[in-house]
C-alpha cells in the first residue's frame, strides 16, 4: 500500500516535470515564432529603404520621393480592399469641405477597381450627371493622362480644378465596344439630399440623393407634411444614384417605415465592437404602401435602408441591382494633418446577409431604358412603372 502511493507521487512528479517542459517548450516555440515574424518585418522595411535608395541613385529621372511615399503608402491601403485609402493633408482638407455640403467639381463619388478608376454613382443636377456620366462607368483617362496605376486620390486630383474650367474624361461602359468622350464643365456642387413630391394626387414620392447630417431631419419633415394630405395612400422612396453616407442616417431613416425588428448590424475585427441597430414602434407612414426605387449607383447607406425593409416586407424594391458596397469605412487623423480611410467593419443585412460585392436585388427587375433616360422625367420608365404599379 505504501509502495502504491509512493508509486503515484512519482508519476504526479514526473507528470508534472513534463508538463512544465512541454510549457517552457511551447513558449520557447511561441516566442520565437513572433520574434520571426517580427524580424521579417523589419527586414521588409529594411528592403523598402534599399529599393527607395536605389530608385534615389539609379532612376532615369529626378523622383519627388515625398510623393513616392505618398504612393507607397496608398499603395498598401488598396491592396486591403478599394475603399481604404491614404489622404495627403491637401485631399483631407478637401474632403472635409466636401462633406458641409457645398463644393467644387464633377459631382460623382467613385471608387478603384482592378486599378481603374469606377463611378459608383453620379451626384443629382451636377456636371457629371447633366453630362450623361453613369454608375458603373469606368473612367480610363483623365484629360490626356492614363488613370491606369495611378491611386484614388493621385486620380481625384487629376478631376478637381477651378470653378468654370473643363476637363475631357474617357470613360469605358459595360455593353459599349467603343470608349465613351465627355466634356464636363466644373462647377460648385450644392448637394440638397431630400426632394419631396405629390405624384398622381395620391402618391408621395421622396428622393434621396446622399446620407448626410441632415437627410433624417429633412425626411421625417417631408413625410410629416405629406401625411397631412389625406389622399396619400401610398409611397415611392427614390434611392437611385444614391452613394450611401452616414450610417446613423440609414439606420434613422429605416426606422421612419419600420415598428420593430433589426435594421442592421455590423461586424469589426474585435467582437466586443460588433453591432446591431433595432427599430423603434412607430412607422410615420401607418404601415401605407411602400415602394423603394434602386438601382447599380445605389451603394452603402442605400443598401442598408433598401435591405432592411425587404427583409422585414415592408416594401417593394423595383429596379436593378444595387451596387454592392457592404463596408464602413472610417476617417482616422494622421500626424502630418493628412488622414487614412480605413475599412473597419462589415454590413450585415436583418437576414444575416453581407452586401459585400453582391449589393441587394430587386423583387421587380426593370432595367432603365437608355435612350435618353434621366431620374423623374418622362423617360423614366422605372418610376413610371411604379406608379402604375401602386395605382392599378
Amino acid at each position: 500500500m505504501v509502495r502504491v502511493n509512493t508509486q503515484r507521487k512519482v508519476n504526479h512528479m514526473i507528470n508534472k516535470k513534463s508538463f512544465l517542459g512541454l510549457f517552457i517548450f511551447i513558449n520557447i516555440v511561441l516566442n520565437q515564432n513572433v520574434y520571426s515574424k517580427e524580424n521579417d518585418i523589419y527586414k521588409k522595411i529594411d528592403l523598402f529603404g534599399e529599393v527607395l535608395e536605389k530608385i534615389k541613385k539609379e532612376y532615369v529621372d529626378e523622383i519627388d520621393q515625398s510623393k513616392g511615399m505618398d504612393s507607397a503608402i496608398n499603395g498598401l491601403l488598396q491592396s486591403l480592399d478599394p475603399y481604404s485609402s491614404y489622404m495627403s493633408p491637401e485631399s483631407f482638407s478637401e474632403m472635409q469641405t466636401e462633406t458641409s455640403g457645398k463644393f467644387g467639381g464633377l459631382g460623382i463619388e467613385v471608387g478603384m477597381e482592378a486599378g481603374v478608376v469606377k463611378v459608383i454613382s453620379p451626384i443629382d443636377d451636377t456636371p457629371a450627371s447633366r453630362a450623361g456620366i453613369k454608375a458603373g462607368d469606368y473612367i480610363v483617362k483623365i484629360n490626356d493622362v492614363q488613370v491606369q496605376g495611378k491611386s484614388l486620390s493621385q486620380a481625384v486630383e487629376l478631376m478637381r480644378g477651378p470653378v468654370g474650367s473643363s476637363i475631357d474624361l474617357t470613360i469605358r461602359r459595360r455593353g459599349e465596344k467603343k470608349a465613351l468622350s465627355f466634356n464636363i464643365v466644373r462647377e460648385i456642387i450644392q448637394i440638397k439630399s431630400v426632394k419631396a413630391d405629390l405624384l398622381e394626387k395620391n402618391i408621395g414620392y421622396i428622393r434621396l440623393t446622399s446620407f448626410n447630417e441632415n437627410s433624417g431631419k429633412q425626411i421625417e419633415k417631408e413625410i410629416k407634411k405629406l401625411e397631412k394630405n389625406k389622399n396619400v395612400n401610398s409611397y415611392i422612396l427614390d434611392l437611385r444614384n444614391n452613394p450611401g453616407g452616414l450610417l446613423s442616417q440609414a439606420i434613422k431613416i429605416s426606422d421612419f417605415f419600420l415598428d420593430n425588428g433589426q435594421i442592421v448590424s455590423t461586424k469589426s475585427r474585435k467582437a466586443s465592437e460588433n453591432r446591431k441597430w433595432f427599430a423603434k414602434q412607430g412607422d410615420l407612414t401607418n404601415g401605407k404602401v411602400l415602394i423603394v426605387l434602386i438601382n447599380y449607383g445605389s451603394a452603402s447607406a442605400s443598401e442598408i435602408v433598401a435591405g432592411a425593409l425587404k427583409d422585414h416586407k415592408r416594401a417593394i424594391l423595383l429596379g436593378e441591382n444595387s451596387y454592392g458596397k457592404g463596408s464602413v469605412q472610417s476617417i482616422i487623423p494622421l500626424k502630418n494633418n493628412g488622414a487614412v480611410r480605413l475599412t473597419v467593419a462589415k454590413y450585415y443585412l436583418p437576414s444575416g446577409k453581407s452586401i459585400s460585392e453582391v449589393g441587394v436585388s430587386p423583387d421587380i427587375e426593370i432595367s432603365e431604358e437608355t435612350e435618353g433616360f434621366k431620374i423623374k422625367t418622362e423617360t423614366d420608365n422605372q418610376l413610371n412603372y411604379a406608379i402604375k404599379l401602386l395605382n392599378g
